[in-house]
C-alpha cells in the first residue's frame, strides 16, 4: 500500500512558469531579462552575454537596436505564492512574427510546492490555479509604473492561458531532509532525492502516476549530476533542480549562486530549446504542405531558405563553453527528439528537391521534344521550298499544313506521348492519392 506524504518547507522553493504569448508591439518595460542578485553579482544582460555565444545571446537578448526581451519586477502575493517578476521574450517565426514566451518567476512558501506544480499541470483533484486564469494574467501584464488604470499592455501583449505551461523548479532542503514520497517496499531502492527530482520535473505525485518498480531506475536515469550538492532532471513538461544537502539560507554562498544560475542562464538554455522546438514544428508542418497544390518549386525554395536561416541562427547544441547549460539544452532536445526531427527535415527536403529537379528536367526535355517534333517536319518542308525557289503562298500553306499534320501524327506515337507526359509534369497530390 502506497502512502504519499507532503513535502516539508524547503529553504528555496522557486518556480519559473513559461507560457506562450503574443506580442504585437514592444512593451514599455526595461529591456533585457529580469535581473537577480546574490552578493556582488547581478545577472544583467551584459553578464549573461559573457556566458553564451554571440549567436545564442542575440536570440535570447537581442541587441540595443532590436531588443527581443523585456522584464518587469513584481511583488505580488497570492497565498503561498509570490510573483517576483515577469519577462517577455520575442520568438518570431516567418509565419507568426508576434510569437513570444512569457516567464513568471515565483517563490513558494510553506509545504505547497508540489501542490502548486500539480495545479499548474492541471492534475485531477486540483483547483484551477490563479496563474491560468485570464484576469490575473492580464493584471500581470499591466504597466504599474503608470497611475492611470487604463494605461496597460492589454491589447499589446496577451498570454495563452489555456496552454499547458513549462515549469522550472528549484528545491533545497532545510535542516530536516526531504521525506520519501512513497514508502512502499517496492520503492525502497529509489533514493529520496531522485523521487523528488522526478516528482517536481513531472509535476506529479505517486497518486497521479504510480511508478512501476521495474521502470523506476529509468525515470531518473537522464538526471544531470551538476555537482555533489545538487542535480537536475529535464522532462517534456518541466525541469527540476534539487539540493542534496542542507541549505543554510541567505548565508549559503553555494546555493545562492545556484539559485542565481537556475533563474538566469540555466533557464535561458531551456528557453533556447523551446525556441528551437517551435521552429522545428513549423518547418515540419510547412514541409508536409509542399506538394498540396501547384507552385511546389517556389514553396520548396522558400522552405530551404528558412531551413538555412534556422540552421545558422537557432540550431545550436553548444551555447557556451561551460558544460551545464549545454547539457540542459541537449537534455531538452532529447525529450522532444529535436536532433532526429531536424535530421529528418533535412533528408525530406533533399528528397523533395530531387523530385522537383527531376520533374523540371522532364519538363525541359519535353519542351525540347516538342520543338523537335514540331520543328523537324516544318523545317524540312520550308527548307525544300527554299531549295526549289518556290514562293507560291498556296504551296507554302500546303507545306505548313502537311508539316502540322505530320507533327500531329508523331505526337500519337509512343515517343510523342512520352514527350507530352513529360511536358505536363506530375500533378499535385490530393487527398484521393493518399
Amino acid at each position: 500500500m502506497r502512502r504519499t506524504r507532503t513535502v516539508p518547507t524547503g529553504v528555496r522553493q522557486i518556480i519559473a512558469v513559461v507560457l506562450p504569448a503574443r506580442l504585437p508591439a514592444d512593451p514599455p518595460w526595461p529591456q533585457g531579462p529580469l535581473p537577480f542578485t546574490h552578493g556582488v553579482r547581478t545577472t544583467t544582460t551584459d553578464t549573461r552575454r559573457t556566458y553564451f555565444t554571440p549567436a545564442a545571446a542575440s536570440v535570447l537578448y537581442g541587441t540595443p537596436e532590436h531588443p527581443t526581451r523585456w522584464h518587469r519586477q513584481v511583488l505580488d502575493a497570492h497565498g503561498p505564492v509570490t510573483i517576483d517578476g515577469i519577462e517577455l521574450l520575442r520568438t518570431p517565426t516567418d509565419d507568426d512574427p508576434d510569437r513570444a514566451l512569457s516567464v513568471l518567476h515565483l517563490t513558494i512558501t510553506g509545504p505547497e510546492l508540489l501542490h502548486t506544480l500539480r495545479t499548474l499541470a492541471r492534475r485531477p483533484g486540483t483547483t484551477p490555479s490563479f496563474l491560468v486564469t485570464g484576469p490575473i494574467l492580464t493584471a500581470l501584464l499591466q504597466d504599474h509604473a503608470h497611475t492611470r488604470p487604463n494605461t496597460l499592455l492589454e491589447g499589446r501583449a496577451t498570454v495563452e492561458p489555456d496552454a499547458l505551461p513549462y515549469t522550472v523548479t528549484l528545491l533545497t532542503p532545510s535542516r530536516r531532509p526531504l521525506p520519501r514520497l512513497n514508502r512502499g517496499r517496492d520503492q525502497r531502492r529509489w533514493p529520496t532525492t531522485e523521487q523528488w527530482l522526478w516528482a517536481l520535473a513531472s509535476r506529479a505525485n505517486t497518486d497521479d502516476y504510480p511508478p512501476d518498480p521495474a521502470t523506476v531506475p529509468q525515470l531518473t536515469a537522464s538526471a544531470l549530476r551538476i555537482s555533489a550538492d545538487w542535480s537536475a532532471l529535464v522532462l517534456r513538461q518541466g525541469a527540476a533542480f534539487i539540493g542534496h544537502r542542507r541549505d543554510h539560507g541567505p548565508d549559503d554562498s553555494f546555493y545562492g549562486y545556484a539559485e542565481l544560475h537556475m533563474r538566469s542562464i540555466y533557464l535561458d538554455a531551456l528557453l533556447f530549446g523551446m525556441i528551437q522546438r517551435t521552429h522545428i514544428d513549423h518547418l515540419t508542418e510547412d514541409l508536409a504542405q509542399v506538394f498540396t497544390c501547384p507552385g511546389e518549386a517556389n514553396r520548396l525554395a522558400d522552405l530551404e531558405r528558412r531551413i538555412a536561416h534556422f540552421r545558422s541562427t537557432y540550431w545550436r547544441q553548444h551555447l557556451t563553453t561551460h558544460g551545464t547549460a549545454n547539457d540542459l539544452l541537449i537534455a531538452y532536445q532529447h525529450q522532444y527528439r529535436l536532433s532526429d526531427r531536424f535530421t529528418e527535415i533535412l533528408a525530406e527536403a533533399a528528397d523533395h528537391n530531387r523530385l522537383i529537379q527531376t520533374q523540371e528536367n522532364q519538363q525541359i526535355s519535353g519542351a525540347l521534344g516538342i520543338l523537335t517534333i514540331l520543328g523537324l517536319p516544318l523545317g524540312t518542308a520550308l527548307g525544300a521550298l527554299q531549295v526549289l525557289g518556290d514562293q507560291n503562298p498556296w504551296h507554302l500553306l500546303t507545306a505548313t499544313t502537311g508539316a502540322l499534320a505530320a507533327t500531329a501524327v508523331l505526337l500519337t506515337t509512343r515517343y510523342g506521348r512520352l514527350v507530352l507526359t513529360a511536358l505536363r509534369g506530375r500533378r499535385p497530390l490530393t487527398d484521393r492519392d493518399n
